[in-house]
């Protein structure tokens, strides 16, 4: 699951725009939507952009896209 709070706070801290992210993965702003609630899945490729697009360190990232629950 995807921890949505800590993948909104890591897109503010690199100073950016969700549909600028959307636009980076190659999906519509909806899409993303989509995949930080849950509701559909990053893939590998999206998880590996987003690490580069938002800097993440390996905690960061595990933090984010691997958390076994969201409350």
């Amino acid at each position: 699951m995807t921890n949505t709070v800590e993948l909104e706070i890591a897109i503010i801290r690199a100073g950016l725009r969700k549909k600028q992210v959307a636009e980076a993965l190659g999906i519509t702003k909806e899409g993303l939507r989509l995949k930080m609630n849950n509701k559909t899945e990053f893939t590998a490729s999206e998880i590996a952009t987003l690490y580069k697009l938002l800097n993440l360190n390996f905690e960061s990232q595990q933090k984010i896209f691997f958390t076994q629950s969201v409350e």
